[in-house]
């Protein structure tokens, strides 16, 4: 793939990230939206399958972090959480119709002292 070999390693990482993130947001919250009134069993089908989508896309993600883009595995798990949030806000108001909570800006303050910790010895 060309155009991925023009990215860097790094965003390529981000973005396998973000793009992971959003069919596993899908994967474990969707169903409560769309499959309100199927079984269980059909919810956790359907989301198997979207979750599949999901580690296609992270398990590449990790492995060019973690081998060659250098980033530790705890800067990954940090990364990834951060990912989660900034994924999941904008899914919970504008899909789920969730109204906007301070708590997601005070978590959100969390993960930038997170993300310092994390990076600062790098």
């Amino acid at each position: 793939m060309p155009l991925l070999q023009s990215i860097p390693l790094s965003l390529q990482t981000v973005l396998l990230l973000i793009a992971s993130n959003v069919f596993m947001t899908f994967a474990w919250y969707g169903h409560l939206k769309n499959l309100a009134t199927a079984p269980w069993y059909t919810a956790a089908f359907v989301s198997w399958g979207i979750a599949l989508a999901e580690y296609l896309l992270q398990v590449p993600a990790n492995r060019i972090g973690f081998q060659q883009a250098g980033f530790t595995l705890g800067q990954l798990k940090i990364m990834q959480e951060v990912i989660t949030l900034a994924v999941f806000v904008p899914f919970a108001m504008f899909y789920m119709r969730e109204p906007f909570k301070l708590d997601y800006l005070w978590a959100a303050l969390c993960m930038v002292g997170a993300v310092y910790f994390i990076f600062r010895s790098a």
